[in-house]
């Protein structure tokens, strides 16, 4: 089952809940993920994965430790606002064409 979701890669988002050296940090969604209402934050909930060195049709990859960012779930986080500079909700008004845009709650003024 597919999620309607209104965050877009490259949205700047606010963390709301999660580890607590995460909480209140504003960066950008790199990755959304509507099957399971997820989404992957630059630098947010960072995981390490333990690299072996594998060598597959000449290309060898560096063993060790390597970071990545962990997804999260949407409800976690609050899209900011480029306009009013605050977390808000969302909402989606259509034009005279039909065509959907997304709008700040708080200012009234379009994301798109």
């Amino acid at each position: 089952m597919m999620k309607k979701t209104k965050i877009k890669r490259g949205d700047t988002v606010e963390i709301l809940t999660g580890k607590r050296e995460d909480k209140g940090k504003r960066a950008e969604v790199i990755k959304v993920i509507p099957q399971d209402g997820r989404i992957v934050v630059q630098g947010i909930n960072i995981r390490k994965k333990h690299q072996s060195q594998v060598q597959t049709q000449g290309k060898q990859m560096n063993p060790g430790i390597i970071e990545l960012e962990g997804s999260m779930d949407i409800s976690n986080v609050m899209v900011v606002c480029p306009s009013c500079n605050e977390a808000s909700r969302l909402g989606i008004r259509r034009d005279a064409e039909g065509y959907a845009h997304r709008f700040c709650k708080k200012c009234d003024s379009e994301l798109d």
